[in-house]
């Protein structure tokens, strides 16, 4: 099975998506902001702010996330419990923005989310339940 080029392929594409969120949450923001745009009253600076804010926590997860399968292509070893978890939530996330951008944005973001997701269960399907530890070469003979 081909673990590290599915890891590496996967920290690159995540490590290629965290630019465009960070992007698409600026251009959100500046909308709100030129539009004066307030959510049920609330004050339209703070809506820009927490737009920003989401964005670059957003990117921050996908290059976190990103930098785990890096590590475990380059390192050939499962991601351990905290990572595990990362790739699992970011995996999460994929798929519920799947659902949205499907009715929202159309069949071609709903394609991409849906690859996206794929390479992260791939990655973790690949390096099995031994987290932290090498991957064997072959399998153990039986007794």
């Amino acid at each position: 099975m081909a673990r590290r080029p599915i890891a590496l392929v996967t920290a690159a594409v995540l490590l290629l998506e965290a630019p465009g969120i960070v992007a698409i949450n600026a251009v959100m923001a500046r909308f709100v902001e030129v539009q004066s745009m307030s959510l049920d009253g609330m004050d339209p600076d703070a809506v820009v702010t927490g737009t920003w804010a989401l964005g670059i926590a957003s990117g921050a997860a996908l290059v976190l996330c990103a930098l785990v399968a890096l590590l475990a292509g380059l390192r050939d070893r499962a991601p351990g419990r905290f990572g595990r978890g990362l790739l699992i939530g970011c995996a999460i996330v994929h798929g519920v923005l799947g659902a949205v951008a499907v009715g929202l944005l159309g069949w071609e973001a709903f394609t991409f989310l849906m690859v996206v997701l794929g390479l992260i269960v791939l990655t973790l399907v690949a390096y099995g339940k031994r987290a932290g530890e090498p991957v064997a070469k072959e399998a153990p003979v039986p007794a």
